[in-house]
């Protein structure tokens, strides 16, 4: 009886710490959960993208080449994984044009759909992509470039198509990143201007 009378005080004196820190715990998620949502830890904008190579993402001339380089080349697979790592994970890629009726076309898409759209289009087609001119404008951590380019299925050739490519960049303190890139093509009513057709 003394034994289970001991075994019994023993029990009771590890369990009331347990259920203290059981306690502080629930009161300690209660209170994150009471605080309103300006004040919740904000989710990692960047998880789950892939790590970058340092010398694509360290400046914006960098990260520009590596986006038209990592795109361009002969019928065959990219490297989509450094195309990942260009951009936010959330980052949209919108095409915009004309149809033949005149009615606008608008096709956002994410990151993967594009990889995955893109994709299967370079593993039968040569796509060689390069900028004619970038403009670039930044005011803090985030930047506006406006840069025109040419297509071709083949390096050397005459470029089957031209546009503009309209991109969004931030800066993280560590990095550049992409966060969103617009683009339209050149047409008969829609020629580039001057200063973008050098």
């Amino acid at each position: 009886m003394k034994l289970a009378l001991l075994t019994l005080a023993a029990t009771f004196a590890i369990a009331q710490p347990a259920a203290a820190q059981s306690s502080s715990e629930k009161s300690s998620a209660q209170q994150q959960a009471a605080k309103p949502p300006s004040q919740q830890p904000a989710p990692d904008p960047f998880a789950g993208a892939p790590a970058a190579k340092p010398d694509d993402v360290n400046s914006i001339d960098h990260i520009l080449v590596a986006l038209y380089d990592v795109i361009s080349g002969p019928p065959g697979e990219r490297d989509w994984n450094r195309f990942r790592s260009l951009f936010i994970p959330t980052a949209h890629l919108t095409s915009t044009g004309k149809a033949p009726d005149g009615s606008v076309r608008v096709h956002p898409n994410s990151v993967d759909d594009y990889a995955n759209g893109a994709g299967a289009y370079f593993l039968k087609n040569g796509f060689f992509e390069k900028p004619i001119v970038n403009r670039i404008q930044t005011y803090g951590n985030v930047a506006q470039v406006f840069s025109s380019y040419e297509s071709r299925h083949a390096a050397g050739e005459a470029p089957f198509a031209r546009g503009i490519n309209s991109i969004q960049l931030l800066h993280d303190g560590k990095r550049w990143w992409i966060a969103s890139i617009i683009w339209d093509s050149e047409r008969p009513d829609n020629p580039l201007p001057a200063e973008y057709a050098k």
